[in-house]
């Protein structure tokens, strides 16, 4: 098959799923096939990294596990833990039925979503999510693992990789993340959508929605977004307050529904100010 009808495989794959891809998520996800390097995908949040891992996955037909960052994840929460409980009890069990048992085996051994990835028979899709919330040791980890294609687990053994899996890592740009993982990775920066696509986007959620109402409103929420709001509408929040709207019968953006409805959109008391001269000027329009 020829790059091109590759490339318009995976667009057709992804539409198919309701992800709606631009031509560099399209030509980034076709290398990382081709090369199998894994994607670093970096961006404000709410601007849909983890979807796109998650839609990736559903579109190319592969099992997803998702690793979720946060400070303080240890090697135990990323690859797994001895079931402790279970261990004791087997071994009170062999001390009266005077039968010893193997208390070191994979039987009592809970496997978290690197393991389990790596063990998957069927092609699979890893997502290590906001890998910049972990801290270095971590991320040399992960990186290490994935580079050998072996985990090793004390008193267990090592466990080799038994699938072709595809490694998505998405950050938010809280720390510097490593040199060896820039290297090591394809990269993408994936930020808020402009109009026009996002209008496809949204389409691909709502289909039913009226075109005229899915142009006010993203065009809308587009305006709040270059108000230097903290929190940035997300292309999820589009979604949901057009939907709202459509749950009220609205043809059209007023005043009172957007103030009425502003918690749809809006997350935290300092935007709302911000936005209340930009909804009184509905009246305007």
């Amino acid at each position: 098959m020829k790059p091109s009808e590759k490339l318009d495989e995976i667009d057709s794959s992804l539409r198919g799923v309701g992800y709606v891809p631009d031509r560099e998520i399209l030509i980034t996800l076709f290398l990382a096939l081709e090369l199998g390097k894994p994607i670093l995908v970096e961006g404000p949040p709410g601007t849909g990294k983890t979807m796109l891992a998650r839609k990736a996955a559903e579109a190319l037909g592969r099992e997803f596990f998702r690793i979720q960052c946060y400070e303080g994840i240890t090697f135990e929460q990323i690859v797994g833990e001895w079931n402790y409980q279970k261990q004791l009890l087997s071994l009170e069990r062999s001390r009266i039925s005077g039968s010893p048992e193997d208390v070191f085996s994979e039987e009592y051994f809970i496997k978290r979503p690197l393991l389990s990835a790596f063990i998957n028979e069927k092609p699979s899709l890893l997502l290590i999510d906001e890998i910049d919330k972990a801290d270095e040791e971590v991320e040399s980890f992960l990186l290490q693992a994935l580079g050998e294609k072996q985990i090793t687990v004390n008193d267990l053994g090592t466990f080799d990789l038994r699938n072709d899996i595809l490694v998505f890592l998405t950050s938010n740009s809280q720390r510097n993340l490593l040199d060896e993982t820039r290297d090591r990775c394809l990269y993408i920066h994936i930020d808020y959508p402009d109009p026009e696509r996002e209008m496809e986007i949204v389409r691909a959620h709502v289909p039913s929605a009226p075109a005229a109402l899915v142009q006010e409103t993203v065009m809308f929420i587009n305006r709040i977004r270059e108000l230097g709001v903290i929190k940035k509408p997300s292309i999820r929040a589009t979604v949901d307050w057009l939907r709202t709207l459509m749950a009220l019968g609205k043809e059209h953006i007023d005043r009172e529904t957007a103030e009425e409805t502003l918690g749809v959109v809006i997350k935290n008391r300092a935007d709302e100010g911000k936005v209340r001269g930009l909804v009184e000027s509905l009246d305007e329009s």
